[in-house]
């Protein structure tokens, strides 16, 4: 049968249906492959996607600021989903922006050279080595970056585009000298006001609070009355630096480090140079003719440096006569070093060297042979190293037997406390707000109320707090968030609804006696109905906190006072109210205006017309979001 078979296959026919199955199959892969959805992209503006992956990357960078910014507290802060939230829409708001600035930026014309971006890269100092700019260097960065070369060079490109877009906008900006006068005046501007301010307090007597009122505020609000969660732990803690020798370091081991590492206290060689350089920018062949030239008037006794002041494209050295300082290995471009690093004798000069910079003739103007630093010199330093050296061995020794006891004990720190030579301690019961040290540390925190130490019951690993300071911790008892009972709360809520119906009676009284003041009440008069006083304040400024911060904010947003008078009705943040009356608004002494002051009115007239700027663009353009999922964007 399996014979018939295979003949049947080896048919016309046969082959024809097989070459029909293959086909179908693969049109079939290419349609699934065709038809599967695109990556949706974060936002689209004007038309143009932005891209899931420029998203991840803005994102990525984002966190890589803040985390600079606040340090091991970060992790706390990004554990608060709202708070990554606001960070992801912050994060697209900015590459919708950029997006809009980059679109006019293209209208305009605005473009960024070649050379010009070269010439950024080589200036970054996360590039350079020494000073100098450092291939190696540029390319292991950028990596980190996840950039490719070409991927870095149109980053830079849009960065330096939206730069020079901003730079133009900024550079059109100015104040007229009676705008900034205008502007000093109104903020030094001064206003003398009278209040009468009925106190919340004077109103308690009339308040009760029902067991009903406490207990209903009580449901309504128990995320006030939450207790947080809270452990009590056993810990061991080991710190390299403060672990005990067995035995000093010796001089005869000083003496044997130094012999063996001689190359570590060579100070190397070092060259003085001078240069004169000609830059083959526009034309090599004529840079190249012209640095010959140079080169036949040194050969026939030319100073120096007075060539390079009359002839050297380094306009800086030019200045000093060719002067470049001493420099080392590693510090120059190769062809430079190599040609500085053959001159034999003080006073030669090389041959046309060239560079990237162009054309160059090198001088050698001093030198300073390599040589060795005494022991004496280096033997505290020595010694220093060889004892911190003994102390990292035996804490890496005694880290290791540690760690390997406190996971094979997982229900106690005993074992792991006598081999370290440190004793078990204890904490009360904490917060991850009120952590003692050194467990008031995120690291610690983390695995503290981690399910691992709560529920199972057994010994944290590692916790590294900083180079070579370790803790391990084990829970010791465990008191889970929850709401307080109502008899611990009761006397607080008590105190906080009398205080709010207080309040409210305090508000219904000036109600009235604000209509009252408006009909033509005096103040003075008012005050005497209410036993309280009438406090004048002159010369109140924008800065000004007395008689209170929310008085001097209302004052400040008062009409100025003509024919009727401008009053306020003002509740304070302690539930009292003020009465207010604004009597008199008046110019500040003249007084010379500071470059200071110029610059902060500068700065903020730019700020105010960029923003205006940003949202002109985006008034006008089409922008839709999309929503971005509440997971890390992966790079």
């Amino acid at each position: 049968m399996l014979e018939r078979i295979r003949e049947g296959s080896q048919g016309a026919t046969a082959k024809v249906i097989l070459t029909l199955v293959i086909l179908s199959f693969a049109l079939a892969g290419i349609g699934s492959y065709l038809g599967q959805p695109t990556e949706t992209p974060v936002a689209t503006v004007n038309g143009k996607e932005i891209s899931q992956m420029s998203f991840a990357r803005a994102y990525e960078n984002e966190r890589s600021r803040l985390e600079q910014q606040f340090g091991e507290y970060f992790s706390q802060i990004a554990s608060d989903p709202a708070y990554t939230a606001r960070m992801r829409e912050n994060v697209i708001q900015r590459l919708v922006q950029q997006e809009l600035q980059m679109q006019l930026a293209q209208e305009l014309g605005l473009r960024v050279s070649d050379e010009a971006i070269k010439e950024e890269i080589r200036s970054i100092p996360a590039f350079q080595v020494a000073g100098q700019f450092n291939n190696d260097r540029y390319l292991q960065v950028i990596r980190q970056m996840n950039y490719q070369p070409d991927g870095f060079r149109d980053y830079l490109r849009k960065e330096m585009t939206l730069n020079q877009l901003a730079s133009a906008l900024v550079a059109t900006d100015f104040t007229l000298e009676n705008e900034l006068a205008a502007t000093v005046k109104l903020q030094n501007q001064l206003r003398d006001i009278e209040s009468v301010t009925l106190s919340a307090a004077n109103f308690k007597s009339e308040v009760s609070v029902s067991e009903d009122e406490i207990n209903e505020y009580y449901q309504l609000n128990q995320n006030q009355f939450m207790a947080p969660e809270m452990v009590a732990l056993e810990y061991i803690e080991l710190k390299g630096s403060e672990l005990p020798l067995d035995e000093a370091v010796s001089d005869a081991e000083v003496a044997a480090n130094y012999e063996e590492n001689k190359a570590l206290y060579m100070e190397p060689e070092r060259r003085r140079v001078a240069h004169i350089l000609v830059e083959n920018l526009e034309d090599d062949a004529a840079a190249q003719a012209k640095a010959e030239a140079i080169l036949a008037e040194l050969q026939n006794g030319a100073d120096f440096a007075t060539l390079a002041q009359e002839k050297s494209d380094d306009l800086v050295s030019a200045e000093l006569g060719g002067d470049l300082d001493w420099i080392d290995r590693d510090m120059m471009e190769p062809e430079f070093e190599e040609a500085a690093f053959a001159l034999a004798n003080v006073g030669d000069f090389s041959d046309v060297v060239q560079t990237e910079f162009g054309y160059h003739i090198i001088k050698l103007t001093d030198y300073e042979p390599e040589q060795v630093k005494a022991l004496a010199d280096v033997s505290a330093d020595i010694k220093a190293q060889l004892e911190l050296d003994k102390r990292l061995n035996l804490f890496y020794e005694i880290q290791t037997q540690v760690a390997d006891l406190a996971f094979e004990v997982a229900d106690s720190l005993a074992d792991a406390a006598e081999v370290a030579g440190v004793e078990v301690k204890s904490t009360e019961l904490f917060s991850r707000n009120n952590a003692p040290a050194p467990l008031n540390n995120p690291n610690v925190l983390n695995t503290a109320f981690s399910v691992e130490i709560l529920e199972d019951g057994v010994n944290s690993e590692l916790i590294e707090i900083a180079d070579e300071h370790i803790v391990f911790i084990r829970a010791k008892e465990h008191k889970p968030a929850a709401v307080k009972p109502l008899d611990e709360v009761s006397a607080g809520i008590q105190l906080t609804l009398e205080n709010q119906k207080a309040s409210e009676l305090a508000k219904e009284k000036a109600d009235s006696l604000f209509a009252s003041l408006q009909a033509g009440t005096a103040l003075s008069e008012i005050a005497s109905q209410v036993n309280a006083e009438v406090v004048a304040t002159t010369g109140v400024t924008r800065q000004s906190f007395a008689p209170s911060y929310e008085v001097v904010q209302a004052v400040f947003k008062m009409a100025t006072p003509s024919d009727a008078q401008s009053a306020e009705l003002v509740t304070l943040g302690n539930g009292d109210v003020s009465l207010v009356v604004l009597n008199k608004v008046y110019d500040a002494p003249e007084a010379e205006i500071s470059e200071q002051m110029r610059d902060a009115i500068a700065r903020q007239q730019i700020n105010k017309h960029y923003e205006g700027f940003i949202k002109a663009l985006q008034d006008n353009a089409e922008v839709n979001t999309a929503s971005v999922t509440a997971e890390e964007p992966n790079l």
